[in-house]
């Protein structure tokens, strides 16, 4: 069986056999409305094809997160043709060394020419182009929406999680309040009884002053003790 390269329409204009342009192969002329037709003819539902993209990731066990291309095809039920030919196969066409380097006319008339000898329409490889990028499209948007979902639901504990700590900061504050004002109010009862204490000693050594000297009664404040150790900590 010959190579489809071998298929290709000549590059040399003086090999050209004397067919005139309007005995060309309509494929080839009319190839970019053709092409357009073709997409305006893919009508893919958008919401029931995600549902079977959905599905699909389920079954193959990749709803959790980025999948292969081929796990995206496969969800989406897109499986190659018998015959081989699906879009990737025209793109290592495209790609060979043979023809990489020559004109995109002549690419695309080599291309379809080994096509037509393959019994394959050019229609049926577009179509195959088309529900890949769709399927490609909507794994996006599928994973779009899990990721909203995500973010929208982390965003809700994690208002409850601030809800929580603003609570239990505040009840915190108030107890560290409660206890800063227990101090303050021991410590004015203190100062209260301490100004009657130094009256009752002035009056102590106002008795005391006629018969010693130096006067033994102390009549100011008595030095703060030292702070008592914080207690140890468990040994390491």
């Amino acid at each position: 069986m010959a190579k489809w390269y071998n298929l290709f329409v000549s590059v040399d204009p003086a090999a050209d056999t004397g067919t005139s342009p309007a005995s060309a192969p309509p494929v080839e002329s009319n190839a970019a409305q053709a092409i357009a037709d073709i997409a305006k003819s893919v009508n893919i539902q958008p919401e029931p094809f995600v549902s079977k993209i959905e599905k699909g990731m389920v079954a193959t066990g990749s709803s959790g997160g980025p999948a292969s291309f081929a796990e995206v095809y496969q969800a989406a039920e897109i499986l190659p043709p018998a015959n081989g030919y699906t879009i990737f196969k025209v793109a290592e066409m495209l790609q060979s060394e043979h023809i990489r380097s020559l004109p995109v006319e002549i690419k695309r008339s080599s291309v379809l020419v080994a096509l037509e000898a393959a019994g394959v329409k050019i229609a049926e490889v577009i179509q195959d182009a088309i529900k890949r990028d769709k399927a490609l499209d909507t794994f996006e948007m599928v994973q779009q929406r899990a990721l909203d979902a995500l973010d929208q639901r982390m965003a809700g504990e994690n208002r409850k999680l601030q809800e929580e700590a603003d609570r239990v900061l505040n009840e915190l504050r108030a107890k560290m309040q409660a206890n800063n004002d227990s101090v303050t109010k021991e410590r004015e009862k203190f100062l209260t009884w301490r100004l009657e204490k130094q009256k009752e000693e002035q009056r102590i050594a106002d008795a005391v002053a006629p018969f010693v000297s130096p006067n033994p009664v102390s009549t100011g404040p008595v030095p703060a003790p030292p702070s008592p150790a914080p207690p140890a900590g468990p040994k390491q």
